[in-house]
């Protein structure tokens, strides 16, 4: 996900709307930690961060590299890199790293190549902005799919956002665009077309990778894409809208984070921060008669007087614009004459065949609705339920698990038809949210009408299993499900199937919480301490975040009961040993774990960070694990004192402490920018990775002055136009070893 910069009044990117009272745990001491005296001993120089490494982007990169040698496989036998502030793509040495499809980038014969200037036009037809996350779907020389094509395929691309301040995409525009209302049509239409999803081919000739610009099989989803509901909610009143009066359609897909692959060979993309793209007026309670749809939109982040990201609804009367207005403006009883319910058709995971445009996308209700990251599937097992791992990335939100009512089948493995086969496993099954217990177990409650917490709960009034579904974070504050410090990706480990989940921050976590939305730890988010960032600017709660891990019952997918600990801890080396329990080192160290994939051909672990609390001392990164399992740490206790209450234990699960052969920098990008997305070629000799937003620090009133760009990235490289002084633009890179072998040894 993209952090909140200078955004409306109403809208943050972390949002937190959960005001229940479900469980933490009692309060931690806050410990104080200083950064100043880590920094000064010399840590984060540019020298530094060259030491063992190789600035890689673009075209750059190996060219006096002697001849290759094959080596003997070491998994991270590679020299960690250091960290570094420098504005390229630093990788170890002996790796290469070039950008192959940036913002912009044509999408079909005939569409100009990008200008970068903020004139270029076309954008349903370009590369989409803020590249998130990612799948290969292979091709054989005949383009037909393939599961082991390793120089031909497709990569399916989520479009999280765009870089803005005040309203305006400002890189988008020639002069950064118009930050005051109304907005004009022109500049929104570009905006909303560079949202959603891409998938392009990109084919390896000799050793040189490239995104194919005419292939037939290029496509794009923006937010004006029409898009079937499918699942138990599909035409209930909730999704009627004066666009789809049956409730069966819905145009568009949003804010899209992480991704999944199906075990039938199908993509599907979260859709995350979705509710801020609404503005809501003031006086929609009362237009509502104050009904209980006023409690669902206050629960996801839009109480009357909601301004929008980007104020989208204000360019004009066309119901384009006009469906960003939440709230009830016609007469009719069940909304067919205007967007009241328009924000239930956001928020779900949503399916589409890369290789087929003819089958249309599907968003899949079943699976719940809320700020979706990534959706990871279990190992299948022949005659086993199929399931689906989900994070709610919001401060205080839940995890979640999806069981598909029907049992696996092998032959769906290559089927006829893969949307029809999503069907099958997707839009019937169970719904489930993560409570965490202080003695390491966990339960998955089911989110059912059926479910005595949920009929009863006083909070919301459930109509049926479709109201569960769209309105699944009301049924997880009924059953008691835990609030997380932000559940981002999620991953399955391929050695032994445990799932781990990615815990990025929460800067509402203390010692003493004072409102609903402060929570205390728990064991399953037991740090809170305050953090310094510079001289001056201090950061409260869980800053630099947690890596999660479960282990399912004896029943596997089906399970209902479950074991924990946290693999990792996110922490700068030098901090005290309350704060960094990982014991991480200065190859190791690391904050906000965003992006988590692990490779299937070699077992690694990677994890990718999205962060503003250490970015003073490194741009984001992305590291190489090789992780254990559940349980192969130890329980501590972290014992604390209070103003008020005395002293507090709190039991926790770490994970054993990684070695220097078990983590590792692998990774640092450029300045400004996230690292998210991973994907790989079967043989995992080339894995594909997205840079995020370089240079979203830039003001909006410096866009005329391309020396006060923080970032220029990837065309200080040579790739594409404006050269040393573009403005940045999002990118796929690809990174391949000179010698060859395989990523990561």
């Amino acid at each position: 996900m993209n952090k909140p910069v200078d955004l409306p009044i109403g809208f943050s990117e972390e949002e937190d709307s959960n005001t229940s009272a479900n469980p933490s745990f009692d309060s931690i001491l806050s410990a104080r930690l200083s950064r100043r005296g880590l920094l000064r001993g010399g840590v984060g120089t540019a020298a530094t961060a060259l030491f063992g490494s190789a600035v890689l982007a673009g075209c750059g990169g190996g060219d006096d590299d002697p001849a290759p040698v094959a080596p003997t496989e070491t998994l991270l036998g590679f020299s960690a890199v250091g960290k570094s502030l420098l504005d390229s793509v630093v990788v170890p040495a002996g790796y290469t790293a070039t950008a192959i499809y940036a913002l912009g980038d044509p999408l079909a014969a005939g569409v100009a190549d990008y200008l970068n200037d903020g004139t270029d036009t076309n954008f349903e037809n370009r590369a989409g902005d803020h590249h998130d996350g990612m799948e290969w779907f292979g091709l054989s020389a005949a383009g037909a799919a393939s599961a082991t094509a390793v120089d031909r395929g497709l990569l399916a691309v989520n479009h999280e956002a765009t870089t803005d301040e005040n309203r305006s995409s400002f890189f988008l525009h020639a002069d950064g665009g118009t930050s005051t209302l109304p907005r004009p049509a022109l500049e929104v239409d570009k905006e909303l077309a560079i949202h959603g999803v891409s998938v392009v081919e990109v084919r390896k000739t000799g050793t040189a990778w490239a995104a194919v610009k005419d292939s037939s099989f290029n496509r794009r989803l923006t937010t004006l894409t029409d898009i079937e509901i499918a699942g138990p909610a599909r035409g209930n009143a909730l999704l009627v809208t004066k666009h789809s009066t049956a409730g069966t359609a819905t145009r568009g897909t949003l804010n899209n984070c992480g991704t999944g692959k199906t075990p039938w060979g199908s993509f599907v993309t979260g859709e995350e921060n979705w509710s801020g793209y609404f503005t809501r007026p003031v006086g929609d309670d009362a237009a509502r008669a104050n009904d209980k749809s006023v409690t669902s939109l206050r629960r996801y982040g839009r109480a009357e007087g909601a301004t929008s990201r980007h104020g989208w609804e204000s360019a004009g009367a066309g119901d384009i614009y006009a469906r960003w207005t939440n709230a009830k403006t016609g007469v009719s009883t069940d909304g067919s004459d205007d967007y009241r319910n328009e924000m239930n058709g956001m928020g779900y995971i949503v399916e589409l065949d890369p290789y087929d445009k003819s089958k249309a996308a599907k968003k899949r209700t079943g699976l719940g609705r809320f700020a979706h990251e990534s959706a990871a599937f279990g190992t299948p097992v022949a005659g086993q339920p199929i399931a689906v791992y989900q994070g709610d990335d919001s401060r205080n939100e839940y995890i979640y698990k999806f069981v598909s009512t029907a049992l696996w089948d092998a032959a769906d493995a290559n089927p006829a038809d893969r949307m029809a086969t999503g069907d099958k496993y997707l839009d019937s099954g169970k719904l489930y949210a993560a409570k965490f217990n202080a003695d390491g177990s966990g339960e998955w409650i089911e989110l059912s009408i059926t479910t005595p917490a949920i009929a009863a709960y006083a909070g919301y009034t459930f109509a049926d299993q479709a109201d569960v579904c769209v309105n699944s974070r009301l049924a997880g504050d009924a059953i008691g499900a835990t609030k997380m410090d932000r559940p981002e990706w999620c991953a399955v480990n391929p050695a032994n199937g445990e799932i781990y989940f990615t815990l990025t921050n929460n800067s509402n976590r203390r010692v003493e919480p004072t409102g609903s939305s402060q929570l205390a730890p728990d064991s399953a988010n037991p740090r809170v301490y305050t953090d310094i960032k510079g001289t001056s600017t201090s950061q409260q709660g869980n800053p630099n975040g947690h890596i999660l891990r479960i282990k399912e019952g004896a029943a596997g997918s089906a399970a209902t009961g479950f074991t924990w600990d946290v693999y990792l801890f996110g922490a700068e080396s030098g901090a005290p040993g309350a704060i960094n329990l990982s014991s991480l080192t200065s190859d190791q160290d690391f904050s906000s774990p965003d992006g988590l994939v692990f490779s299937r051909a070699t077992g690694i672990c990677w994890i990718q960070t999205d962060d503003g609390a250490y970015t003073d001392v490194t741009n984001c990164m992305m590291l190489a694990a090789l992780p254990g399992q559940v349980g192969d740490g130890a329980k501590k206790t972290l014992s604390y004192s209070r103003t008020a209450g005395g002293a507090l234990a709190v039991d926790t699960y770490i994970g054993k402490a990684p070695t220097a052969s078990t983590l590792k920098r692998f990774l640092v990008g450029p300045i400004g920018s996230e690292i998210t997305g991973l994907t790989e070629t079967p043989d995992g000799k080339a894995i594909f990775v997205n840079i995020q937003h370089p240079g979203e620090n830039t003001a909006q009133a410096n866009i005329a002055d391309p020396t006060k760009f923080t970032s220029h990235w990837p065309g200080n490289t040579g790739y594409g136009a404006g050269g040393a002084t573009a403005r940045p633009r999002s990118a796929t890179i690809v990174i391949t070893k000179n010698d060859g072998g395989r990523i990561g040894s």
